[in-house]
């Protein structure tokens, strides 16, 4: 698998909006039914990438940590399942469960939403302000499989803190860095 960065969209960048299957609930979701008061986190991710499997706990842990802040949480997977089956509604269900997932896991089948977001690896990070313009983009923290480094979430935890804050976007701001999002041919 290569490693792929994330793409660095531009601070404040309006929110591309949604509406899709949500894997735990069976019901379709927007981006307005899930954003939070304070902000909304919209994590890219997958169930068998080994960056996103390396960090789901401590994605877990912050989802968990700013929800009660007014930062809520979504998760959306746009991979390819004809050619990656792990990573089928099903599976996306038994992951988020077996990861005690708290906030919506979506399932962008066609892969729209992925391209609105500009999205490019997993685990890809967007941190949405209150008016739902993008605040922060890139990485968890400086951790990767076998580097050593213990996951922290510090990049993200930072980033969140300011904007609770009222703070500018931290800068410099790094790409997030995993496996490329699985396109369909």
């Amino acid at each position: 698998m290569a490693l792929t960065e994330s793409t660095m969209v531009d601070i404040g960048t309006q929110a591309p909006d949604f509406n899709l299957l949500d894997t735990l609930s069976g019901f379709k979701l927007s981006y307005k039914e899930v954003r939070g008061e304070n902000g909304t986190l919209v994590l890219f991710i997958c169930n068998h990438c080994p960056y996103v499997i390396h960090t789901i706990d401590a994605l877990v842990d912050v989802a968990n940590e700013y929800e009660p802040k007014g930062i809520c949480t979504v998760a959306i997977s746009s991979n390819d399942v004809v050619n990656y089956p792990v990573d089928s509604p099903d599976n996306m269900e038994a992951f988020a469960l077996n990861n005690l997932f708290t906030f919506p896991y979506l399932y962008d089948e066609t892969q729209e939403v992925a391209r609105a977001y500009a999205a490019a690896c997993t685990p890809d990070i967007y941190l949405f302000d209150a008016n739902d313009k993008l605040y922060y983009r890139g990485r968890l923290d400086d951790s990767r499989p076998n580097s050593g480094k213990q996951v922290t979430g510090h990049d993200l935890r930072a980033a969140m803190d300011l904007l609770l804050q009222g703070k500018s976007s931290p800068e410099p701001q790094y790409p997030s860095a995993g496996c490329g999002i699985k396109w369909k041919k």
